[in-house]
């Protein structure tokens, strides 16, 4: 099956605003930039001749806000609203946001926006999300790479760095465990040990004091064995 592809516009009165989310976008592989507006007139009159599958969108603009511009469009594709106030975030899933950005934008939180729309997309597409499309991105070598959470197998900090360790490879990046601790997902994610979190799902046994992934001993911390034990009884 070929890789998603989402055709993306943006919506911002504000042009450095537009430059920050279209760096972004050009930067994902899974994102093509195809209209760029600045109010919501000039949206929806562009609408009417571009066709695009997800719409990163302001809320405050003149004439029309971004609320007003979706009243407005007889077709919508998905949004995902990014704004500088928090006090829209609950109107804005009456719309059926995808996600609520507040600026400024950071890649990893945008990244994470982006996830959710492929997945959506997929679920509306194939009938079911596809498993390949669960990932994050992390910086290594001044590059963002694409890492699949179904191949990953663990990641153990390293000082200032947190070592990835995967199917297919292992790669350092510059990072902090607690950034990855709070973005991948808890269900499939624990963190054992002060060093390692570990993907639950590979886990093929354990002791009081070490769990093995793919016949490598991986310290349990004595504390964390009840959450362990409770964690993978969930996953049964």
């Amino acid at each position: 099956m070929e890789e998603t592809l989402l055709k993306c516009a943006v919506v911002d009165d504000s042009s450095l605003q537009r430059l920050s989310i279209v760096k972004l976008i050009k930067d994902h592989p899974n994102l093509k930039l195809v209209a760029e507006y600045n109010n919501a007139i000039e949206t929806k009159n562009g609408l009417l001749d571009t066709a695009v599958d997800l719409i990163f969108l302001d809320i405050e603009m003149p004439i029309l806000t971004g609320f007003e511009l979706l009243d407005d469009l007889p077709n919508k594709p998905q949004i995902i609203f990014v704004t500088g106030k928090t006090k829209y975030a609950f109107k804005a899933f009456d719309y059926d946001a995808v996600d609520y950005i507040h600026k400024p934008v950071n890649k990893e939180r945008f990244n994470n926006a982006v996830a959710k729309a492929i997945n959506l997309y997929n679920l509306k597409t194939h009938g079911t999300p596809l498993e390949d499309e669960n990932f994050i991105f992390v910086k290594s070598n001044l590059k963002n790479r694409k890492v699949f959470l179904n191949k990953l197998k663990y990641i153990e900090a390293l000082g200032d760095y947190v070592k990835f360790v995967t199917e297919k490879d292992t790669f350092v990046v510059l990072a902090t465990m607690k950034s990855f601790e709070e973005q991948l997902p808890q269900e499939q994610f624990l963190r054992i040990h002060k060093s390692y979190i570990v993907n639950l799902e590979k886990v093929e046994r354990y002791n009081s004091k070490n769990i093995e992934i793919d016949k490598q001993q991986i310290p349990l911390s004595r504390h964390k064995k009840s959450n362990l034990i409770e964690a993978l009884s969930a996953m049964q």
